[in-house]
């Protein structure tokens, strides 16, 4: 298939899924700031559930960070059953086992309590029981035809948005393959963001976590599919990263950056549910798919490289990210003020951190490396189409 072809397939895949998230999604009802998770909670009470799914890890149980939020449960008066077997990139056995945790506890509800695993994980939970089905059978756009149970997520970092988002990655059990579970009913009743959760959370994660929120924004904005509304959502979540990120990796004890990051974080998750994201998901994805590197920190490696690529096609949009966040004036021109903005993205990820390659590629996974991330990144409205060399230019680029 010459590279005409190939991209004349990608946008017609692009075309099919922009008929089905077009129209307007569903958003969670937000509790905003210190000592909102309570606040859910006792809201969970109020709606007359009687007995929740806390779906967590078990390192957050372990270290205590759940407790607050379980006696605030059982002030609301509502039993719970807590499931911690969510690991990282949780797989289908994972979201089965929780299915079969909440059957036999007789639960009403699920709340998810944690990062974006925990919460991806509660969505397929959600809306496997109640269509009395297992993760396999949700996996794909729209496969299920009943809703979900209740459900509710209180976010422990900020970075994935996935309390905003109607997408949730599951990974096969044998293969680790991704799966995107793709569905509105999956979105939260109501979510909590709420900073003193944060408060402990190591600079690294803070790090990769507020950069994958970053390119949440930047991707979503510059992609094909915005609207006025998520374009909204995506310069917000910039000017808040950009001011905010560098203060929440220094000071984790910084409620305002912390509580400013989180919302940032729920911004880039609305802006991407119906614009979506870009190429630098589809290589990240194959990255963590391959190698086990955490999502926001393969984002964060990705992204200035990915910019750098498609500056000119996505000049006009990165210009009005650098205006909107001060970094200069539209008189300056559209080529000048995208590459000041990702001369700051450079700069953001020197500042908190974040390295610029990574040591786990191996030559010989990089042309598999290619092919899977073309075939993802083909399903995504990007500023333009990436070659085949392009990819494998970008992938040699970040190897250590």
């Amino acid at each position: 298939m010459t590279a005409f072809h190939k991209q004349l397939v990608y946008r017609m895949r692009q075309a099919l899924m922009g008929k089905l998230i077009s129209r307007p999604q569903p958003k969670a009802m937000i509790f905003l700031g210190r000592g909102s998770s309570a606040q859910l909670s006792e809201a969970i009470g109020r709606f007359g559930l009687r007995h929740t799914l806390v779906v967590t890890d078990k390192p957050l149980r372990d270290l205590g960070v759940l407790d607050s939020t379980l006696a605030a449960l059982d002030t609301a008066g509502v039993q719970k059953t807590v499931y911690d077997g969510v690991e990282p990139d949780p797989t289908e056995q994972v979201v089965d086992a929780g299915i079969d945790r909440y059957h036999s506890a007789g639960c009403d509800s699920v709340l998810a309590f944690g990062g974006g695993s925990s919460i991806d994980a509660a969505k397929v939970i959600a809306l496997g029981v109640a269509n009395n089905c297992k993760a396999a059978g949700c996996i794909g756009a729209t496969r299920c035809k009943l809703p979900s149970v209740p459900f509710f997520a209180i976010p422990t970092t900020a970075g994935t948005g996935s309390e905003g988002t109607f997408i949730a990655v599951i990974s096969n059990n044998e293969t680790h393959a991704k799966g995107a579970v793709i569905d509105p009913n999956i979105i939260p009743k109501a979510a909590a963001l709420d900073p003193e959760l944060m408060r402990d959370l190591p600079p690294h994660i803070t790090a990769a976590t507020g950069m994958d929120a970053l390119t949440h924004a930047i991707e979503s904005y510059i992609g094909k599919w915005g609207n006025t509304e998520t374009d909204y959502y995506g310069l917000a979540a910039c000017r808040l990263i950009f001011d905010n990120l560098p203060e929440a990796c220094r000071n984790g004890t910084d409620l305002q950056a912390r509580q400013s990051m989180s919302l940032a974080s729920y911004y880039g998750g609305l802006a991407i549910t119906n614009a979506l994201v870009g190429y630098v998901h589809a290589i990240s994805h194959n990255l963590g798919a391959r190698y086990g590197v955490p999502h926001g920190l393969g984002n964060a490696i990705v992204l200035p490289h990915m910019l750098e690529l498609i500056k000119t096609a996505a000049a006009d949009k990165l210009a009005e990210i650098a205006v909107h966040c001060d970094m200069g004036t539209a008189s300056e021109g559209s080529n000048a003020l995208a590459q000041k903005l990702i001369d700051r993205v450079w700069q953001l990820n020197d500042e908190i951190g974040i390295p610029r390659t990574t040591d786990v590629i191996r030559s010989e996974d990089i042309e598999k490396l290619v092919a899977a991330a073309l075939a993802e990144g083909g399903n995504y409205p990007s500023p333009r189409f990436i070659s085949e060399e392009e990819c494998r230019g970008v992938l040699k680029a970040i190897s250590a």
